[in-house]
């Protein structure tokens, strides 16, 4: 739904909340998607959550509560009885359950602990052992597996025995009487065949699959090459242990993006959201990186105060300071994000890095020249044909400005270029090599470059 109509709707429920119009809430509410409910449930009191989430039927209230964030689910738990905790937990799929316990404060986890059953404890116990970003951790064990051998009729029988309570029934995994895993089979597969068909003459054998430690970074990427709906995960024996399905894994998408955004803007990635992080929290993550990048860009001020004489003599020479560093940062900034961007969708990879920064190169002589043109007749537009006392021809000075815009230019891109592909090759995250570690980089050599052709060239003008 839109933004809008959700607000005109979120505004109605808080009418009816009032006049404690349960028919109509029900009434309301149960048509809706889950996700629109959990927006909505945002714009209502706390104090008034726990009696309308009440209101929802059983199946529908599961759903919500997992679209629902880590604050307003710590509410309703501490407003739930025992009994009404357990029948929502019977209602989530395992990998939910695991998520919310890893989010939930040590009250409220023993509390979901001690009213799950037996069985369910034992098995979220040992997906808690996994490490934190693995397939394990993010994997589900709610999948339908097939036992080789069986006919399309009772694949159907057992679908039907134990597909209800299962994240996906579309996908089915065959296994043996041990467990390890030897092909998949669709729901359309299954449907399209005789009933008397072999499961395994119709079941695919090239099956994609992750290990248990596997990084969920990884994952991610297995589900956008292969467009999977779901991806087994199996352990050291080949033997099937969860599947991850593709909701997971555009989560892991999001937050993955999310913290390579972070990394580029010199941020350290937040734990929460935006709102719900302090502002002592904001500052600290900022701080280090901005003290960083300071004490970097003291190296640009050393190199202008080198120069002072010849500012001095030609004061003109600063007018063109800016436009020279912030071409080159904006050039640095465009390459750094083009390679980011290509090693993250794996379309370049550390072994490509000549022909990227040959590419690179070829790119900066080009712009480089059309951005030096350009501004060589800005020069002449400010100018005119002698420029300071000394009546330093103007065409001297478009060259050096030139000369400095192509150096730094070309600079840039490589820089942008080289430094994510090399944090690559050392196992560091390249977005950390994205806008201001480049600019501040560039900047120095920019002025330095700009200063270096100056005294070349127009040194008899000083």
């Amino acid at each position: 739904m839109e933004e809008l109509e959700l607000e005109k709707i979120a505004e109605e429920i808080s009418a009816l909340l009032e006049g404690k119009n349960i028919p109509k809430l029900k009434q309301v509410l149960t048509p809706m998607n889950p996700a629109d409910i959990a927006v909505i449930f945002q714009e209502i009191d706390e104090e008034k959550l726990p009696f309308l989430y009440r209101i929802l039927p059983k199946e529908l209230a599961a759903e919500v509560f997992v679209e629902m964030d880590g604050d307003q689910q710590e509410l309703l738990i501490r407003a739930f009885s025992d009994r009404e905790l357990h029948e929502m937990l019977d209602e989530l799929y395992m990998d939910d359950t695991v998520d919310l316990i890893e989010e939930m404060p040590a009250n409220v986890v023993t509390r979901i602990l001690r009213n799950c059953d037996a069985k369910t404890r034992q098995t979220i116990n040992e997906i808690l052992k996994y490490p934190k970003d693995s397939a394990g951790a993010l994997m589900t064990i709610e999948f339908v597996s097939l036992i080789e051998g069986m006919t399309v009729e009772q694949a159907f029988e057992r679908i039907k025995r134990t597909g209800v309570d299962k994240e996906t029934i579309y996908t089915c995994y065959v296994t043996d009487r041990s467990r390890k895993l030897k092909g998949v089979v669709t729901a359309k597969d299954l449907m399209l065949a005789d009933s008397g068909t072999i499961v395994d003459d119709i079941m695919e054998t090239n099956v994609i699959s992750v290990d248990t430690i596997e990084d969920k970074e990884v994952v991610a990427k297995q589900f956008q090459k292969y467009d999977l709906l779901a991806l087994p995960v199996v352990d050291g024996e080949n033997r099937l242990v969860g599947i991850i399905t593709v909701d997971d894994a555009i989560d892991v998408m999001e937050e993955e993006a999310t913290e390579d955004i972070s990394k580029m803007a010199a941020v350290n990635p937040l734990e929460d959201t935006y709102f719900k992080t302090s502002v002592f929290k904001h500052a600290r993550n900022r701080f280090l990186w901005l003290f960083v990048l300071m004490l970097s860009a003291t190296v640009t001020g050393l190199i202008i105060q080198h120069y002072e004489a010849a500012i001095a003599a030609i004061p003109a020479l600063v007018a063109f300071i800016p436009t020279l560093m912030d071409t080159g940062g904006n050039c640095g900034s465009q390459a750094s994000a083009m390679i980011i961007r290509g090693l993250a969708i794996g379309e370049i990879k550390p072994s490509d890095y000549f022909r990227a920064v040959w590419k690179e190169l070829r790119i900066a002589l080009l712009v480089g020249l059309s951005l030096s043109l350009v501004n060589t007749v800005r020069v002449f537009l400010m100018y005119g044909s002698s420029i300071g006392e000394q009546n330093i021809p103007t065409y001297m000075f478009a060259i050096v400005t030139a000369c400095a815009m192509l150096v730094t230019i070309t600079t840039a891109k490589f820089l942008g270029c080289s430094m994510p592909i090399l944090a690559s090759k050392i196992k560091i995250d390249p977005a950390l090599m994205a806008s201001p570690m480049i600019t501040t980089i560039v900047d120095a050599v920019s002025v330095l470059a700009y200063f270096t052709i100056v005294t070349t060239i127009l040194s008899a003008y000083f």
